[in-house]
C-alpha cells in the first residue's frame, strides 16, 4: 500500500523535504508544523448546501497510482460526491516531476475549482503548481508541499499520517508477539523524507522507553529497498538468534522475508508498516510476519476534499491534519483492510483465513 514503493527510482529526482524530527512522541509536519486531528475538520449542514450550490469542479493529480495512492483517491470521490462537486480529472504522473507539471497544465484547460495533490518532487513543485495558484485554484496537499508555499495563502492544508503514533503501534505490536522481550533487528529508512524517518524513530523511541526487556541489538539503514533482503542477510549473519526485525515499510519487509526463508529461519517476527497483500497473506498463514501497521489512507483522501471544499466558502483549515493508523494483525485483518482502505481485503487473504 505503500507511496514508497518506487521510491529508489524517484531518489534520482528528490522527493524528500527538509526533515522535521518529531519529539517526545509528537508528530511534526514537513515544515515542523504541529499535527491536527483530520476528525476536526467538520462542515454543518448549511455549510454542505452552500458548497453544493457553488457548483464547484476538481481534480486529482496524483504522483503516482498505487494501493495508497487508490484508496487515497477513493476516499477524496466519496467525499466530493457528498459534497456535489464535479471531478473533471484524475492524472498520474509515475513518478515523473516534468509529467505533473504538463498534468497540472493539461487539467487546468477544464478550470477546476480545486487540485487535490501529492507532489512528486517539493523543492521544485513550485513550477508545477504556480499556474494553477495563479488562476486562483484551491491546493490540498498529501503528505508534503511546494518549497516556498506559505499556508493558507498557496495552498489550504497538507493531509498526512500520525507519524509517530504509527511507528509506536508498530513497536507495541512487536512486543504483543513477544512478550516483551527479546532481540531485535532495525531496518530504517536512511534518506531525508520526513515520513519515514518519523515513523523510524517512533519505532526505536518506544522500544527503547517502554520495553526494557527488549533491545535493538542490529541496525541498518535502507536508502535502496532492492538492497533490503542483502541488508537482512547481514544482520542475520552477525546476529542469527533476533527475535523480531522491524522494516520500514512493507515492501522490502519481503525482501527480509526472503532472507529469513533463504536461512531456514522460522522464528524471527517482522513487523512492518503499510499494508501489502503479500506481507498480509505470509502474515495469516502464521508465517514470519506478525503486524502491519497501515494509517487511514481512504480517510486522508476524503479530509483533504473536505479541507478544500470548506476554504472555498471561507473556513480555514489547519496546516497539517493527520489521521489515525491501527495495528493490522491476523485476527482483524479483514476489518483493518477496511477501515484503512475502505475496501474488502483481498480474496487470498480472505480464503486463507477459511
Amino acid at each position: 500500500m505503500s507511496r514508497f514503493l518506487t521510491l529508489s527510482a524517484a531518489l534520482a529526482v528528490s522527493i524528500f523535504a527538509t526533515q522535521a524530527f518529531a519529539a517526545d512522541g509528537v508528530t511534526v509536519g514537513p515544515h515542523g508544523e504541529k499535527p491536527t486531528p483530520a476528525a476536526s475538520v467538520t462542515l454543518t449542514a448549511d455549510e454542505v448546501q452552500k458548497i453544493k450550490d457553488g457548483n464547484y469542479t476538481a481534480a486529482l493529480v496524483w504522483h503516482e497510482m498505487s494501493e495508497y495512492t487508490n484508496a487515497v483517491n477513493r476516499g477524496a470521490e466519496a467525499e466530493f460526491a457528498a459534497l456535489g462537486i464535479k471531478i473533471v480529472a484524475e492524472t498520474n504522473a509515475s513518478f515523473d516531476s516534468a509529467r505533473q507539471q504538463s498534468d497540472v497544465e493539461t487539467v487546468l484547460a477544464k478550470k477546476p475549482t480545486i487540485i487535490v495533490s501529492l507532489p512528486v518532487d517539493p523543492t521544485t513543485a513550485a513550477a508545477v503548481y504556480d499556474p494553477a495558484r495563479k488562476a486562483g485554484v484551491k491546493l490540498a496537499f498529501i503528505d508534503n508541499s511546494p518549497a516556498g508555499y506559505e499556508h493558507g495563502k498557496d495552498y489550504v492544508t497538507i493531509v498526512s499520517d500520525d507519524l509517530f503514533q504509527m511507528g509506536s503501534k508498530a513497536a507495541d505490536a512487536m512486543a504483543a508477539s513477544l512478550g516483551k522481550k527479546g532481540k531485535l533487528g532495525y531496518i530504517y529508512h536512511d534518506a531525508d523524507f520526513y515520513v519515514t524517518n518519523q515513523r523510524d524513530r517512533a519505532f526505536k523511541t518506544t522500544i527503547e522507553t517502554k520495553y526494557p526487556d527488549m533491545k535493538i541489538v542490529a541496525e541498518a539503514g535502507m536508502a535502496d529497498p532492492a538492497r533490503s533482503e542483502e541488508i537482512a542477510q547481514g544482520l542475520l549473519i552477525k546476529h542469527p538468534d533476533l527475535d523480531g526485525i522491524y522494516v520500514t515499510w512493507a515492501e522490502p519487509a519481503l525482501n527480509v522475508l526472503a532472507a529469513l526463508k533463504a536461512a531456514g529461519n522460522t522464528n524471527t517476527r517482522i513487523v512492518a508498516l503499510d499494508l501489502n497483500e503479500p506481507a498480509a497473506l505470509d502474515m495469516v498463514k502464521g508465517g514470519s510476519f506478525t503486524a502491519l501497521v497501515a494509517d487511514e489512507a481512504y480517510n486522508i483522501g476524503r479530509t483533504a476534499a473536505r479541507a478544500a471544499a470548506g476554504s472555498l466558502i471561507g473556513k480555514k483549515a489547519e496546516p497539517f491534519l493527520v489521521v489515525d493508523s491501527l495495528a493490522v494483525t491476523k485476527e482483524n485483518v479483514l476489518a483493518g483492510w477496511k477501515t484503512s482502505l475502505n475496501k474488502d481485503a483481498p480474496e487470498s487473504i480472505v480464503e486463507a483465513l477459511k
